[in-house]
């Protein structure tokens, strides 16, 4: 297997404040780089991120900013030499990023959509804010958060020349279970969004008001000053990842909380799905399809749809139950989806890429001959 130069242009690796992206390329470029790649990372560098930056030198590649698009041309020979170049979802100025790296790489050119849903419900909307349905055209190959019927859509409605999924993961060494005194009954973890808090109300804050005796924790940033939090629900403001172990290992269960964009897709598993399992913190979800291709309900997760479901899995699941439930999850998780298994799908789907590539090009030569 050759050496991959492979150039990540993303919305950051250096923060993960109020965004799951930086974890999420932190575990897949770390297991990437373990597989003998050279990568780089070029984040646009905006204030909100340089003042939370948690990780300033990265050992698994080379960070490095720029301020601007024209900024961003100082970088043309490394793009255009680069084997593969991936571009990800939220980029500031996404699709003029997009259509210069498409003019300007020779080898494979990717999206990295760790959005889909919003990107498909944006671009439903004419809302073409990273990307444009002419640019998914060119990419050659859609690395898509969501599985399932929405990477036919991708392909059939969107034309992409190769929809793939590449669902987020965890890195085991930084995720380990952990020994802690419980703090909290039921805990979750993730930056406030509109269409999240719905369920959060129903799935966390109501369970809270109804069972004062138990303890709960809200830990994420940008929650508006008037949510009436019961008295029994701790409030984090933020928690480095890092941290995130003893946060759930504090945790008799945690809740998994998914946007309403990512429910209609189904096959959109967050972040802290992983990371949580992979600590062996029994979860608590809500439903969407394609969940039971991951965790087992029943066995490795427990779904929830109204408050009574969480209050009777608190109030009355045995110690014993909750291990147990807790561990499956760990078993399935670091068996099928660590960073390392979706490093070696993300090589795999480049060098078919690679392949599709230098037989068109091969083809094209033919026919100019």
């Amino acid at each position: 297997m050759s050496k991959l130069r492979v150039v990540v242009l993303g919305l950051s690796l250096s923060s993960s404040w109020g965004n799951g992206h930086a974890t999420t390329f932190r575990a897949l470029l770390k297991a990437f780089a373990a597989r003998g790649h050279d990568i780089l990372f070029l984040e646009r560098d905006v204030p909100w991120y340089a003042s939370h930056r948690d990780l300033q030198d990265p050992e698994f590649c080379q960070l490095e900013f720029y301020t601007n698009l024209e900024d961003l041309r100082r970088y043309r020979d490394v793009i255009a030499d680069a084997d593969a170049v991936i571009v990800g979802s939220y980029v500031p100025e996404g699709v003029a990023v997009g259509q210069w790296v498409q003019q300007t790489a020779n080898g494979v050119v990717a999206f990295y959509d760790i959005d889909t849903p919003v990107t498909l419900a944006k671009l439903e909307r004419g809302d073409h804010e990273y990307l444009t349905p002419a640019l998914i055209q060119d990419y050659d190959v859609y690395f898509s958060f969501t599985g399932g019927p929405t990477l036919d859509h991708l392909m059939e409605h969107y034309g992409s020349p190769a929809a793939r999924a590449l669902y987020c993961s965890v890195d085991p060494k930084a995720y380990p279970a952990l020994e802690r005194e419980k703090r909290w009954d039921l805990s979750y973890l993730g930056t406030y969004s509109p269409d999240r808090q719905p369920t959060l109300e129903r799935l966390l804050i109501e369970p809270a008001r109804r069972a004062p005796h138990l303890r709960f924790v809200v830990a994420g940033p940008q929650y508006p000053a008037d949510i009436d939090w019961p008295s029994n629900v701790e409030r984090i403001d933020h928690v480095p990842p890092g941290d995130h172990p003893a946060f759930y290992a504090q945790s008799r269960y945690t809740l998994n909380v998914t946007r309403a964009d990512m429910i209609r897709a189904g096959y959109s598993p967050s972040v802290r799905l992983f990371e949580a399992a992979a600590c062996g913190t029994p979860i608590i979800s809500d439903i969407w399809d394609g969940i039971e291709t991951l965790l087992e309900p029943g066995r490795d997760i427990i779904l929830a749809e109204k408050p009574d479901d969480v209050l009777e899995v608190l109030g009355t699941w045995a110690e014993t139950r909750r291990k147990a439930l807790g561990a499956s999850a760990q078993g399935r998780i670091l068996a099928e989806h660590t960073a390392a298994h979706r490093a070696a799908s993300m090589e795999r789907d480049l060098m078919e890429a690679m392949d599709r590539l230098r037989r068109d090009s091969s083809l094209a030569v033919g026919v100019g001959a």
